[in-house]
């Protein structure tokens, strides 16, 4: 039905088409818009990048109307993503605070938009993934470089970002935040572990194709990330930076570990002994991790249960289509519900927030979509011959389970440096799943 009607649209403006020079090259600024809204999101705030990002939803929708025999094609996962969407439309339509519930839904449907118009552009020209993910990883090490540089001159807090009371001197880290804004540790720290895969990729990639070299830069600006992640003191971000190791390891040793034993060795070696003189010899560093384990004795843990606490109160409440979905609107309602002095700007968990904001059937449709996302992407990483796809593919997952891992204990996965990311290496997922669909077919 919907094919249809998009057909008989093409036919009606092809003649645009063919006689457009930008019309017929829109792929090129679809890709750059794409690209510009990786790079944006380093320098602007949250309103500037999701400009940028609806610059390319357009882009697409002007090509799907006038391009001859372009079509959207769907996997099993974007159906739940799409079904999610709907919901959240749902909520939307019942929230007690439409406009403030509006604004949190433009800024979804910018998302899921953007995610849409990364996925078809990378159906088509799925070699230049490799240009994305090669420039989240120049961006992922450039906020290195600067919370390095932040971490030498001891920035100070713009806000209260750790329970000090209980710390001597030695054991108060100076926790940066890079240049996203706004300001804040957690943010840079999610923003790490979302794009720490594809500097990995990049080392993969350069590994399998010999170039020692690139191999080597490359490992420099990981281990250069690794350090500003630590420096962020983002604790759910180094819980985040673990799974990333975890899920790298195993996948390369599925493929490489026979012919490069005494490698592997001395690179588990080599992580063990960086880690475990940081743990032991940086106050800071060890005082920080270990607050994790402290609960109700440390404020930001406590902080958090109270809100999560509240949050299941909202949910319980409002269970079936939820408050609407956005910061603003979740602050008003959650004020009806938050201990004295307690006030939120979200549930601090991704999927309670999705709960509250849209019910439970906007969870289940999302939590549908990261387990087939999951399962098919792992069908793909152990069934392909192409070890090229099996490493973007590998990047992209680990990518999103860091992110929806760190996601339990924090929700910048809300802010658009880290959903463009996400929604980037899932489109990367979706179109080497198509390939491989494709090739099946043929």
């Amino acid at each position: 039905m919907f094919s249809n009607v998009l057909f008989k649209i093409q036919d009606k403006l092809k003649y645009l088409y063919y006689n457009s020079k930008f019309l017929q090259h829109i792929d090129f600024f679809i890709l750059l818009s794409i690209i510009a809204v990786i790079v944006s999101s380093v320098f602007f705030d949250s309103d500037t990048i999701g400009f940028v990002a609806l610059c390319a939803v357009f882009l697409t929708i002007v090509k799907m109307i006038t391009t001859p025999n372009e079509k959207f094609t769907f996997n099993k996962f974007e159906l739940f993503l799409v079904t999610y969407f709907m919901f959240v439309i749902i909520s939307l339509a019942g929230s007690s605070l439409f406009a403030l519930s509006f604004k949190g839904f433009l800024k979804t449907f910018t998302y899921i938009g953007f995610y849409f118009s990364a996925a078809h552009y990378f159906k088509n020209n799925r070699s230049n993934a490799f240009l994305v993910i090669f420039i989240i990883a120049l961006c992922t090490t450039f906020e290195s470089l600067v919370a390095l540089v932040q971490n030498f001159h001891h920035v100070e807090a713009i806000s209260t970002w750790q329970d000090t009371s209980m710390l001597n001197q030695d054991e108060i880290m100076t926790r940066v935040y890079g240049t996203l804004k706004p300001f804040n540790p957690n943010l840079l720290g999610g923003y790490f572990v979302a794009g720490i895969p594809s500097i990995l990729a990049i080392c993969a990639l350069s590994f399998y194709k010999r170039d020692l070299k690139r191999v080597l830069v490359f490992g420099i600006f990981l281990l250069l990330s690794v350090l500003g992640l630590f420096s962020t003191g983002c604790r759910g971000a180094y819980l985040a930076l673990f799974v990333i190791l975890l899920l790298a390891f195993a996948v390369s040793v599925k493929f490489l570990g026979k012919s490069y034993k005494k490698v592997y060795f001395s690179i588990v070696a080599a992580i063990t002994a960086v880690f475990t003189f940081a743990f032991c010899y940086i106050s800071s560093l060890r005082a920080r991790f270990i607050s994790i384990f402290a609960m109700r004795n440390d404020s930001s843990n406590s902080f958090r249960f109270n809100v999560y606490h509240s949050s299941l109160e909202m949910f319980k409440d409002n269970w079936l289509l939820g408050i609407g979905v956005g910061n603003r609107n979740f602050r008003e309602i959650y004020g009806l519900y938050m201990k004295t002095g307690f006030d939120a700007l979200s549930a601090y968990n991704i999927f309670l927030e999705i709960a509250v904001e849209s019910g439970i059937f906007a969870l289940l449709a999302f939590l549908g979509f990261l387990i087939l996302l999951i399962k098919d992407s792992l069908k793909l990483i152990f069934n392909s011959n192409n070890f090229e796809q099996i490493i973007f593919v590998a990047t992209a997952i680990i990518s999103v389970i860091a992110v929806m891992f760190h996601g339990f204990v924090d929700t910048i996965f809300f802010r658009p440096q880290i959903q463009f990311v996400f929604w980037t290496m899932v489109a990367v997922i979706c179109a080497n799943i198509h390939k491989s669909c494709s090739e099946d077919v043929l």
